[in-house]
């Protein structure tokens, strides 16, 4: 089979192989049904800026004038435009809005929905701060590809003269200010695995069933089915992790709003309060399992080192312990050392997944904006394919 242009048959195959919910399933499937096609194309502003217009004749929104469009760092696997909306905003009158545009390349590195996107952010409203989302083009009806509109939110990731590195990594934050932010930090996850979401428009999500391990067994087939589309190299220990999650997959014991890569580097805070002002990179959010955020959280790769050279500090902030206990303490609920293992391992074969198996199938077609970023990741696969190994030998 040739991966670079997959037939109807082999596609049809691998989604009955590997059952995941609907919208994953779409969106995985709408990328093999269109890789044969060109690759990225640049975009220019002007391109952008005639797409939201289209987008908000669309939804109705009269007298309004677009100011200041300009590209934005960040955002990793995304394109992203900030821009000024003066408009007639609904119970507000005339105002001036900034605005984000958030939009994907061909094939992205981590192949996701915006749609779902903009329904956990609107979800999330007035339970955490989240920019505020406006619209979504979830097929890419208006725009180049698919895209979501949000507002812009105020804040930085790091100090000014902090350091860090790809995407938030290793950043290192002064202990006065992980004071002011480490019991928000902790408090915030609380709240999002704490949120009633049974009211909310989630119609892109399906919510696994407690008491079973239908929720595991989900997502070890959504990141399964992404190694079998995208590797061209055969790495034994992938299969051997596969199995070993299958044969240890969790049991659910309660369904949670999941946020997916909750880190430094995805909020925002301003630096005059040291109030945390925003959660951003909700695009792989899921309903599941809150021990896949835990055990994502405490990632080794996310974490620093406190001034005395030996205390580990999760995401730059406070030592894995008290992590835990103000989480408990936070939430109600119990963290189980057994289940954040397990996502542990989910975890690094997931960013396998990507690192060695897409990250090199859109670079290899030109799908991407991010080119030599993508290269670079795959160098570390090999790194996160030992990280699983050692994870699984402990577990043994």
């Amino acid at each position: 089979m040739d991966k670079n242009r997959p037939d109807p048959a082999w596609i049809g195959q691998l989604r009955r192989r590997f059952p995941c919910e609907r919208e994953i399933d779409r969106i995985l499937t709408r990328k093999l049904s269109r890789r044969a096609g060109p690759p990225f194309a640049p975009v220019t502003i002007e391109q952008l800026v005639g797409g939201i217009e289209a987008l908000l004749r669309a939804e109705g929104i009269g007298d309004h004038a677009i100011h200041a469009p300009r590209w934005l760092s960040g955002g990793a696997s995304k394109l992203q435009m900030a821009f000024d909306l003066e408009w007639e905003r609904p119970g507000a009158g005339r105002e001036k809005t900034a605005m984000v545009l958030r939009m994907e390349p061909a094939e992205s590195i981590v192949e996701t929905s915006r749609l779902r996107e903009f329904q956990i952010i609107k979800a999330l409203e007035g339970t955490v701060p989240v920019p505020p989302v406006f619209w979504c083009d979830a097929e890419g009806e208006f725009l180049p590809y698919p895209a979501l509109i949000y507002g812009f939110a105020p804040g930085v990731t790091k100090p000014d003269q902090g350091a860090s590195g790809v995407s938030g990594l290793g950043t290192v934050l002064p202990a006065p200010l992980r004071a002011d932010l480490a019991p928000q930090f902790v408090d915030l996850l609380a709240r999002i695995h704490r949120h009633d979401y049974s009211g909310d428009a989630l119609d892109a999500f399906e919510h696994p069933a407690t008491g079973t391990t239908q929720c595991a067994e989900w997502g070890v087939n959504w990141w399964e089915r992404v190694w079998t589309e995208d590797c061209e190299e055969d790495v034994p220990m992938m299969h051997l992790a596969a199995a070993w999650l299958r044969r240890n997959l969790p049991v659910l014991d309660r369904a949670s709003v999941v946020h997916s890569d909750y880190r430094t580097g995805n909020f925002l805070y301003t630096e005059h309060d040291r109030r945390i002002t925003a959660l951003l990179d909700w695009e792989l959010g899921r309903i599941g399992d809150r021990h896949q955020d835990l055990a994502w959280t405490t990632n080794r790769v996310f974490s620093s080192m406190a001034e005395d050279g030996t205390t580990r500090l999760v995401c730059g902030l406070l030592p894995e312990e008290d992590f835990y206990e103000q989480y408990e303490k936070a939430s109600g609920l119990t963290v189980d050392p057994g289940k954040v293992h397990w996502y542990k391992v989910y975890n690094a074969y997931s960013i396998a997944v990507l690192t060695l198996g897409t990250g090199y199938r859109i670079a290899l077609n030109g799908k991407t904006h991010q080119d030599i970023l993508v290269t670079w990741l795959i160098g570390i696969g090999g790194m996160i394919v030992d990280e699983m190994r050692t994870l699984i030998q402990e577990a043994n």
